[in-house]
């Protein structure tokens, strides 16, 4: 029997609501960074009264995490930030560049949901620095490095005539974005042919960038949410080398199958080590934080030995 592409931490889950000294109802979709030689998390909670804010957990090993004894990110109550940010903030993705740490996360409101952009240098003080898209919008990510001197992003816009796809887009400044383009859209009966959305936050390999992504499958039973990967040109990202025809990751474990959202494995966060191994994060069910890793080698060669067409 094959080994699996991702080989699970025995000790999963690694981060529950048990873990947290405040009231919530789940944590789960994290983004995930080293830190001045620490693992730090950004995860996400469903209080009790079911709208999401952000707690922050640190880790010497990248397994063991302990949770800070308050929240690092809620929802703003001064100005457009309090407007939009009214019902909850969401699935924080965290880049690293240029010596500070850029945050992506969904904002929900009365007028739908969009993505706001932030700060941080030492992860105790936040900058919110604009709302970087129109309703309705949701998985951003920022690619570590500035692509011909601007910044970049991969998002994932609602649109009946592409649906669910992958673009990328551009910013001289990180408020004004553009020069969009589709570069993946699902494939039709494949196992994400009902949407696609960006993960974790790319990074370079020998081969490009490779990033890892999420994908959803509509079953009799509900929609069932995997992960797989694809590999972007190291200088011009919008061009895809190679999209894994399989998946590397669905729901197995009871906590990925069963929870507030039945059969997810949902990333936000993936940490490449020194090794030659990545660290991947994922939310199980919406509910419990869960880990694992592979050998980033193996998932390119995904990417360019068995490619699926992108689009």
């Amino acid at each position: 029997m094959q080994d699996p592409v991702v080989q699970r931490y025995e000790k999963n889950p690694i981060l529950t609501r048990h873990d947290v000294p405040y009231p919530v109802a789940t944590v789960h979709n994290a983004g995930v960074v080293k830190y001045d030689g620490r693992y730090v998390m950004l995860f996400r909670s469903h209080r009790r009264d079911g709208r999401s804010i952000i707690g922050l957990a640190e880790s010497d090993d990248g397994f063991s995490f302990t949770v800070r004894p308050e929240p690092f990110l809620t929802p703003s109550t001064e100005g457009g930030f309090g407007e939009y940010e009214e019902f909850g903030v969401e699935d924080l993705r965290i880049c690293a560049l240029e010596g500070e740490y850029l945050l992506t996360y969904s904002v929900y409101s009365r007028h739908g949901v969009r993505i706001a952009c932030a700060r941080t240098r030492d992860f105790k003080r936040v900058e919110r620095i604009a709302l970087i898209s129109q309703p309705d919008m949701r998985n951003v990510v920022i690619f570590p490095q500035k692509i011909m001197g601007r910044y970049a992003r991969l998002d994932r816009p609602h649109s009946e005539t592409s649906p669910w796809s992958i673009h990328i887009s551009y910013s001289p400044d990180l408020i004004h974005w553009g020069d969009s383009r589709v570069v993946m859209k699902p494939v039709t009966y494949h196992w994400d042919q009902l949407k696609i959305g960006p993960g974790a936050t790319p990074f370079m390999t020998e081969k490009g960038w490779l990033h890892i992504y999420h994908g959803v499958f509509e079953t009799m039973a509900g929609a069932v949410y995997r992960l797989g990967v694809a590999l972007h040109d190291r200088d011009d990202p919008a061009r895809i080398i190679g999209v894994a025809d399989e998946w590397i990751l669905q729901p197995e474990d009871p906590w990925e199958i069963t929870g507030y959202v039945p059969n997810v494995v949902f990333t936000c966060g993936a940490v490449p080590e020194d090794d030659g191994t990545v660290k991947i994060y994922w939310g199980g069910a919406d509910t419990v934080m869960c880990a694992g890793s592979a050998r980033i080698m193996d998932l390119v060669e995904m990417c360019l030995d068995n490619p699926r067409p992108p689009y």
